[in-house]
């Protein structure tokens, strides 16, 4: 569900002078629906991606990094090509890869383009999904995508491969992540970092109602309040993000509509946890509240 924000009309103004007309793709425009704890964010990443630059999203997993990028993807009615990072991606997983096909009944190798190229040939989005996660010796392949230059030699075909005007980059990032590195500066460098933090209070209880299928307004109060706890604590260090996980909290919620909220809970969040001590303080949360 895309939610209507009611924007200043110089941004909605930036909206409509950088609205995608690119036919192709159309299942790639995401649905959005991402509620920002201040309209500043949402205002500041249009004001960047229409200006071309790129945007980093910074923030705590499950605060909804991925959801934002979908909805700045449905607001200019843009396709979106994705890309999730790891210690296994490499040049073709970003770029694409030679294969043999056959024309006319001869056996003839074929470049299969990758989301990067794909991206940057048809002036979509690309979306870069916990950048952090790839080798440090992966990423400077497309140093020169995110800069001024907005072009690449595919080393697969030796052809210069030049961004349409349109082309633009979202990545998100969770720092201090099991299996992460640090960003070197030459690639921080090309973004607009904005911070994403846990999305509380009436923008969550907004989010939970239009969201899942939970519309109890009392249980919806008590999923807010547990979402509270649950951030303090991961403030407090007594918790890791994972127990925190916005994402995690709205599995609960669409569960708790079928099954007790406290088992709910337990199957959402509780289980995807490693410690005991962290399990055993996400039970006693949703005992003392459920």
């Amino acid at each position: 569900m895309t939610n209507k924000y009611n924007l200043p009309a110089n941004i909605e103004a930036l909206l409509e002078e950088n609205t995608s007309h690119i036919e192709a793709f159309q299942e790639l425009i995401r649905d959005g629906g991402y509620v920002p704890p201040s309209m500043e964010l949402l205002i500041d990443a249009i004001t960047a991606l229409s200006l071309g630059k790129n945007v980093l999203l910074k923030g705590p997993t499950g605060a909804g990094k991925t959801k934002f990028a979908e909805t700045l993807s449905n607001l200019f009615h843009q396709p979106m090509f994705s890309v999730n990072c790891s210690v296994d991606l490499d040049a073709e997983s970003l770029l694409g890869f030679k294969t043999l096909a056959y024309n006319e009944e001869k056996q003839v190798i074929e470049f299969v383009p990758g989301p990067v190229i794909n991206a940057m040939t048809h002036g979509t989005f690309l979306y870069i999904d916990e950048i952090n996660m790839a080798k440090p010796e992966t990423l400077p392949l497309i140093n020169g995508v995110l800069d001024y230059r907005r072009t690449i030699t595919n080393p697969f075909t030796n052809e210069i491969v030049t961004a349409k005007e349109s082309f633009n980059v979202i990545a998100a990032i969770n720092e201090g992540y099991i299996g992460t590195v640090p960003l070197n500066e030459a690639l921080k460098n090309r973004f607009v970092v904005i911070e994403v933090p846990y999305i509380e209070g009436e923008q969550l209880k907004q989010l939970i109602q239009t969201n899942t299928k939970l519309q109890d307004s009392k249980t919806v109060e008590l999923f807010v309040k547990l979402s509270s706890d649950l951030i303090e604590a991961v403030y407090q260090g007594k918790l890791s993000e994972d127990g925190a996980s916005i994402r995690a909290l709205l599995d609960a919620c669409d569960l708790s509509v079928i099954i007790p909220p406290k088992r709910a809970i337990l199957r959402a969040i509780v289980d995807k946890l490693d410690e005991e001590r962290e399990r055993e303080f996400v039970l006693n949360l949703a005992e003392t509240l459920f």
